[in-house]
C-alpha cells in the first residue's frame, strides 16, 4: 500500500440496535488504524432514530400527517394528533432519560401523567393486580423506580414508532427495517422499485444525515456494514445519496447479510450503488481493495470481491486467495467517533435476562473467531464465520479488554461469539482474576458438560452475569438428529450449575425442525416448563426453524427426511429454502402456543399448568415424566 493513505469511513446503516453500537465498524476501524489507515466511523442508525424522535422530527411527522386526507388516518394516528403538543414537549426529556442523562425524570414518568399513553400501554393490562394495586409492582417492587420508568418510556417510543409506520413509512421498524425487501429475495427487483420511489420523511432524513457525514469526514472510501436484512434498505439509500452527491467516492458493501445471502450475486444493478461487494471477514479484502485503489495491484488481485466489469457490464467475482488476518492480529476494536453517551437503554421485556439485549451499552467483543463445534445441522457451518475457528491467548484478550475500558470508561462486555469455547473462557476468567480486571460480561455458549459447577463459579468470580445457549428442540431424538452434541438431562445439569453460581441463563429454542411431530412439540414444551420451574433457565426465545442453503439440512435434505422446494433463478439474495416435511404438521399454529407459554413462563406465570392448556387445538398428553428435570438434577 502506498504511503499516502485514503480516508475510510465505516458506517452502521439503519437499523441495528438502539442501546449499543453494532461492533463491525469498531472492529474495522480499529484494525485499519493499526495498519496506519486514516479510518473513521459513524452510526447513522442511531442518528436517524434520534433525528426522527426529536421535537423537529415529531413536527415533521405531524406535518406529513396533516397533508393527508383525514379519512385515511388510523385511530392511532388521530390519537397522536390529538395529543401532539404533549408528545412534542415530552420527547426530548424522554430521550434524555433513556440515554441516562436525566435520571430524576423517573419520578414524573412513573406518575403516569407526564408521558402521553397510546395503544402500546394496553400491554400493561396483563399485569393488572386483582386487588387494584400497582400493575407493575410485581415486576419492579416498591423501589424499582428507574426500571419502571424505562419500561414506560420504551412503550412511549414504540407508540411514536407505530405512528411513524402508519403515517409515513409502512416499512419502519427499530430493528427489522424494510426487512422483506432483502431477506432471501432471489431478485433485486423489489429493492430496486423501493429505491426508485420518491423519498419519504425517513428517506429524506437519512439522506441528510449521510451527506452531513460525508461533508464532515471527506472520505474517499465508504464501507457500509450490513449485518441483517433489516439494514439493507438503509445501506442502499445511503449509498444512493453518496453517489448522487459525489460519484468519485468509492462505496463498498459487506457484513453478515452479504456473507450469508449474496454469495452468488450476479445482479448488475447493485453496482449502481456500490462499487465493490466483499465477502466474509473484511480485513483482508479491504486491505487488498485499498492497495488497488492506490495503484498497488490490479483488480484481478482483489480478495473475495465482486465488482461490475466496465466493458461487459457483468458482475465479476475475484479472489486471489490470500490468507486471512489471524484473529490474534486483528487488533483492538475502537469506538472512537461513536456517540457512546447518546445510545438508548430501552426496556421492552421485563424479564431480567431477556432485557440484556436492549438495556445498557455493552462493549461487544469476540473471544474467538468461528465455532469450535461447527456440527449443528441447522447452522451455516459451511460459511467462514462458522467454519474457520481461530482463537487468541487470554493475555491478548485481556489486553484488548483493558484498552477498551480505558477508551470507553465502561466495563460491561458482551462476547458475541457463535459459541465461546469453555477452555478459552476458563483461561480468560483466570487472567481477569489474576490481573485484577473487574468487568461484567455475558455471552453465548454451548450447554456442554465441560461447564462444571467449579467452572461456572470461576466464571461468575471473573464477572460473568449471564449466558445464552441453544437448547433448540428439547427432544433427545431431535437433538441427536441436529448433531447438537447435548442431551436434555445434560442441559438441565449445566444450566443448573450456572444458576447455582448466580449466572442468568437464556435458552434459544426452536420448533418446526424436520420430522418434528406434534407429540415432539408438546414434549419439548414440557421439558421447557420444567426447566423454568426448576430455576435452570430464566429466559428463552422460540424461533421457527428455517432451512438455509449453507446448512447440512439444506445441503443433504435426504438425511433429514425432507425434500427441498426448488428455488427460482437467483441473481440477488439466496439463503432460506422452503422444504416439504412428510409429517405435515402446522408448525405456525403450534408456534403461537409455544410463544404464549414461554412469555408467561418468563414472568413466572402458568408454571403449574398442564402444557396442553396453551394450545388452541387438542394435542396429545406429554410423554415426559413431570419430575424428569428434578430427577436429572439429582
Amino acid at each position: 500500500m502506498s504511503e499516502t493513505s485514503l480516508r475510510v469511513l465505516s458506517v452502521i446503516p439503519p437499523m441495528t440496535q438502539l442501546n449499543t453500537p453494532y461492533p463491525s465498524t469498531a472492529y474495522l476501524t480499529g484494525f485499519l488504524r493499526s495498519r496506519s489507515v486514516d479510518a473513521v466511523q459513524e452510526d447513522l442508525a442511531l442518528a436517524l432514530v434520534l433525528r426522527l424522535l426529536s421535537r423537529d422530527g415529531l413536527t415533521a411527522i405531524r406535518d406529513r400527517i396533516e397533508a393527508t386526507p383525514e379519512r385515511e388516518r388510523s385511530p392511532r394516528v388521530r390519537a397522536f394528533l390529538a395529543q401532539f403538543e404533549r408528545y412534542r414537549i415530552t420527547i426530548g426529556p424522554a430521550i434524555a432519560f433513556l440515554q441516562g442523562r436525566d435520571p430524576t425524570l423517573a419520578n414524573r414518568i412513573c406518575g403516569r401523567n407526564f408521558l402521553p399513553e397510546g395503544s402500546r400501554f394496553e400491554s400493561l393490562d396483563v399485569y393488572i393486580d386483582p386487588e387494584g394495586g400497582d400493575p407493575l409492582a410485581w415486576a419492579f417492587g416498591a423501589l424499582g423506580l428507574e426500571d419502571r420508568a424505562r419500561h414506560l418510556a420504551t412503550l412511549y417510543l414504540n407508540d411514536v414508532a407505530d405512528v411513524l409506520r402508519e403515517a409515513v413509512d409502512p416499512r419502519f421498524e427499530f430493528v427489522r427495517y424494510a426487512e422483506s425487501l432483502a431477506q432471501s429475495q432471489a431478485s433485486f427487483e423489489p429493492l430496486a422499485l423501493a429505491l426508485a420511489e420518491p423519498l419519504n420523511l425517513v428517506d429524506e432524513t437519512l439522506r441528510g444525515l449521510a451527506l452531513d457525514a460525508i461533508a464532515r469526514h471527506a472520505p474517499q472510501v465508504v464501507l457500509l456494514s450490513v449485518p441483517f436484512p433489516g439494514a439493507v434498505y438503509g445501506a442502499f439509500r445511503i449509498a444512493q445519496a453518496i453517489k448522487a452527491r459525489d460519484p468519485k467516492i468509492v462505496t463498498v458493501l459487506g457484513g453478515g447479510f452479504v456473507n450469508t445471502e449474496l454469495r452468488e450475486l450476479t445482479e448488475p444493478r447493485v453496482f449502481d450503488y456500490f462499487d465493490y461487494v466483499t465477502l466474509d471477514d473484511g480485513e483482508r479484502p479491504i486491505l487488498a481493495l485499498l492497495d488497488h485503489l492506490q495503484g498497488g495491484r490490479g483488480r484481478s488481485r482483489l480478495v473475495r470481491t465482486f465488482f461490475r466489469d466496465a466493458d461487459s457490464g457483468e458482475v465479476r467475482y475475484v479472489n486471489l486467495g490470500e490468507a486471512d488476518i489471524a484473529f490474534a492480529e486483528v487488533g483492538t476494536p475502537t469506538w472512537d467517533g461513536l456517540p457512546l453517551d447518546r445510545y438508548l437503554s430501552v426496556l421492552d421485556m421485563l424479564n431480567p435476562m431477556h432485557r440484556l439485549w436492549s438495556d445498557g451499552r455493552w462493549n461487544k467483543l469476540t473471544v474467538a473467531h468461528g465455532c469450535y463445534w461447527k456440527k449443528c445441522s441447522f447452522c451455516d457451518v459451511s460459511l467462514d464465520y462458522i467454519s474457520r475457528y481461530d482463537g487468541a491467548s487470554a493475555k491478548t484478550l485481556v489486553d484488548r479488554i483493558e484498552a477498551i475500558i480505558a477508551e470507553t470508561g465502561q466495563t460491561g462486555f458482551h462476547f458475541v461469539d457463535e459459541a465461546a469455547p469453555p477452555k478459552a473462557l476458563k483461561a480468560l476468567a483466570q487472567e481477569l482474576i489474576e490481573r485484577g480486571v473487574a468487568i461484567s460480561w455475558w455471552g453465548n455458549i454451548r450447554f456442554e458438560k465441560s461447564f462444571t459447577p467449579d467452572l461456572c463459579r470461576l466464571l461468575a468470580e471473573s464477572g460473568c452475569i449471564a449466558v445464552s445457549g441453544g437448547l433448540e428442540v428439547a427432544s433427545d431424538r431431535l437433538l441427536q438428529l441436529m448433531k447438537k452434541g447435548v442431551s436434555v438431562d445434560q442441559v438441565a445439569r449445566v444450566t443448573n450449575a450456572f444458576t447455582e453460581a448466580g449466572i442468568l441463563v437464556h435458552a434459544y429454542l426452536m420448533y418446526g425442525f424436520p420430522t418434528q411431530t406434534v407429540q415432539d412439540t408438546v414434549d419439548a414444551l414440557e421439558y421447557v416448563r420444567q426447566l423454568f420451574e426448576s430455576g435452570c433457565i430464566q429466559s428463552g426465545f422460540f424461533h421457527r426453524f428455517a432451512c438455509t442453503v449453507h446448512s447440512p439440512v439444506g445441503q443433504n435434505p435426504d438425511e433429514y427426511g425432507v425434500k427441498l422446494v426448488p428455488l427460482p433463478p437467483v441473481t440477488f439474495a439466496k439463503n432460506d429454502v422452503r422444504f416439504i416435511d412428510p409429517t405435515g404438521v402446522d408448525h405456525d399454529q403450534l408456534g403461537v402456543a409455544l410463544n404464549k407459554a414461554l412469555y408467561n413462563y418468563m414472568h413466572g406465570i402458568g408454571l403449574e399448568q398442564d402444557v396442553r392448556s396453551w394450545f388452541s387445538d387438542r394435542v396429545p398428553r406429554p410423554r415426559v415424566p413431570r419430575n424428569f428435570i428434578e430427577r436429572a438434577l439429582r
